[in-house]
């Protein structure tokens, strides 16, 4: 692995928890794989060949379990960013080990550059599409006081979990649907206004959402099923529809004509 610039940054000893599950992550994946415009989709299709946006929002979750010290030390803190006062995310939140803020603006960077090796553009990729998701999930813009949620602990259907886990997949899995029926699911639903409202490859837009929605989901009582659920359910499905969107928002620009030289990106 060639990234220089970023295995040189400080470790990280401790890191919350997934933001989504991969059912999750997959429909915010599938979602942004309908949003594509042509030339985008033609460069993913260069750097992941046969693999396919849902599979590639899950790949740097799937590969936590990699031994190597930059799976498990430099990129933890890659997939969520804390808040510590206000309602906008600034560069000085950031710790010195980084934030999601931090490697989407890396990772896009190295999208961008002609020079940049295949393996470095198909894991910058990879990453871009997961961090996207991971700043839409609520408890991944935190206020640096509880992990994100994982030290609220609760139970959810007569079962201990933690909040941050309810976010990530158990309001999720409640449907019992697969990523792909709930994604088809919920495509159905945005409309042609909504694909263009949200059409915004400002991260901190993106981050200042997530931030006012995680201020309102911190429940009052600590046995939580049916009605935390319904209550919620509307606010997580419109988290997982614009941050499906708004992937394929980011990688539209990113791969606008001119960005990328086709070249440069051919599958070896």
């Amino acid at each position: 692995m060639r990234f220089a610039f970023l295995l040189a940054l400080p470790l990280m000893l401790a890191t919350p928890a997934q933001a989504w599950g991969p059912i999750g992550h997959r429909i915010t994946g599938a979602i942004a794989d309908q949003n594509l415009s042509g030339l985008a989709r033609a460069n993913v299709r260069l750097l992941l060949g046969n693999e396919d946006l849902a599979e590639a929002a899950t790949w740097p979750d799937d590969m936590k379990s990699d031994p190597s010290d930059f799976w498990q030390k430099s990129a933890s803190p890659w997939h969520y960013v804390t808040v510590k006062q206000g309602e906008a995310y600034a560069a000085s939140d950031a710790p010195p080990e980084g934030d999601a803020m931090m490697a989407l603006s890396r990772f896009s960077a190295v999208l961008r550059d002609p020079r940049a090796s295949i393996e470095d553009k198909r894991l910058a990729l990879r990453f871009v599409v997961h961090i996207i998701g991971d700043l839409h999930q609520p408890l991944h813009a935190g206020d640096g006081d509880d992990r994100g949620g994982n030290d609220v602990k609760l139970t959810w259907f007569g079962r201990s979990s933690n909040l941050h886990s309810v976010w990530d997949s158990g309001i999720i899995e409640q449907r019992s649907l697969s990523y792909s029926e709930y994604a088809a699911w919920l495509s159905r639903s945005i409309t042609p206004e909504q694909v263009i409202a949200w059409n915004d490859v400002n991260a901190g837009d993106w981050v200042a959402e997530s931030i006012a929605l995680r201020k309102t989901i911190y429940p009052k009582e600590t046995a939580l099923s049916w009605d935390y659920a319904y209550q919620f359910r509307p606010a997580l499905e419109d988290r997982l529809k614009r941050g499906g969107v708004r992937i394929a928002a980011y990688l539209n620009w990113l791969f606008e004509a001119g960005a990328i030289p086709a070249a440069s990106s051919r599958r070896k």
